[in-house]
């Protein structure tokens, strides 16, 4: 798996999952409370992106009043955007522009020094601009559509977390353009962490995409560990294509067993843990008093380079450092702290976890 930023889609659409009406003028779907709230969200990442369709029919600025404006990025299949568009005239801020390869070499002399042209395949390869993108250094990426481009990042599994705003009306429009069309979407529920009632709109934030599915499985997986007085955890190995490799548990043979040993336990010196990712519920241990191979020093020694976890070891027993001794190592670490609650749930045995 190519490192690539943390995506978050963004959209507000009517009761009947449409993202405007047929008009020429653009419909107002958000409170003054949901455009204050984007506009934090948007001082909060490095960069933004929206399709060629949504420049040529919305113009945006796209531009943060709550802080500095991030990067403005975004796809085009056919070359044609005006570089007299507010994307590319307002805010002193980078922009980047991935086009399908057959257009790049007339829309970079069209463009000139107004942005930066990107090839981005032939058809255009959102996984090589995302990957492009952490190279230049994006570590968050905000994604405002319109409905192809939603459409695109999500059956491509590529959506950290879904922002999703319902406004209190129907469009009732067959021809006006829906939050999505049609494709095939990854399964599974994704998992609700937020509503919150802005105005006369609601916003629901959900986590969604790969590294989440992957994390709730080894946090359910710490549900099958017997009684004991030390952490439950749970781990899920992962090759680079997402197929399961192996799983396991605290205790799962032995009481002194951790979940991260376990599953490795299982691989031996297999040559797809090269290119794998561990899910761990916990933070591997930095410390530890029952067996003296720490699972970071496991996870370092299997030559993973990947490594996800909901919710950091609190000091019960040990001052924890994994992640930090991960990434000191060179490996990408990923924390979700919004799965944390249900890690402390099942540790709630301990003392000092609520």
């Amino acid at each position: 798996m190519s490192k690539r930023p943390y995506v978050l889609a963004s959209a507000a659409m009517s009761l009947d999952g449409f993202l405007d009406d047929t008009s020429q003028e653009r419909l107002l779907l958000s409170s003054p409370e949901d455009f204050a709230r984007v506009d934090q969200v948007r001082a909060g990442v490095d960069a933004i992106l929206v399709g060629a369709n949504t420049i040529r029919t919305d113009n945006p600025r796209l531009l943060s009043r709550s802080g500095p404006s991030p990067v403005k990025v975004t796809l085009t299949t056919s070359g044609k955007l005006d570089p007299a568009a507010k994307f590319f005239t307002t805010g002193d801020v980078a922009k980047l522009v991935y086009a399908a390869s057959p257009a790049v070499p007339e829309l970079s002399a069209s463009l000139g020094d107004a942005a930066t042209v990107v090839d981005a395949g032939d058809p255009v390869d959102v996984h090589r601009v995302l990957a492009d993108l952490a190279e230049r250094g994006i570590g968050r990426l905000m994604v405002e559509g319109g409905s192809a481009v939603h459409t695109l990042f999500l059956t491509e599994d590529v959506v950290d977390e879904l922002h999703l705003v319902v406004a209190p009306f129907f469009v009732g429009q067959r021809e006006a353009p829906r939050f999505v069309g049609a494709g095939r979407f990854p399964q599974g529920r994704l998992t609700l962490v937020e509503t919150r009632q802005l105005g006369d709109v609601v916003l629901l934030r959900y986590l969604a995409g790969r590294d989440h599915r992957r994390l709730r499985e080894a946090v359910e997986l710490a549900e099958r560990c017997p009684p004991s007085a030390t952490f439950r955890v749970g781990a899920v190995i992962t090759d680079a294509s997402d197929n399961v490799l192996a799983t396991g548990f605290s205790g799962e043979t032995d009481p002194h067993d951790h979940a991260e040993e376990v599953a490795l336990a299982k691989l031996g010196r297999d040559p797809r843990l090269a290119e794998a990712t561990i899910y761990s519920s916990l933070e591997p241990c930095s410390e530890r008093a029952s067996r003296p191979v720490t699972c970071t020093q496991h996870i370092l020694d299997a030559g993973i380079p990947r490594v996800v976890f909901a919710w950091r070891e609190p000091d019960v027993f040990v001052h924890a450092q994994g992640a930090e001794l991960l990434r000191a190592a060179g490996r990408e670490v990923v924390e979700i702290p919004e799965l944390a609650p249900l890690v402390r749930q099942a540790n709630r045995h301990l003392p000092g976890v609520d």
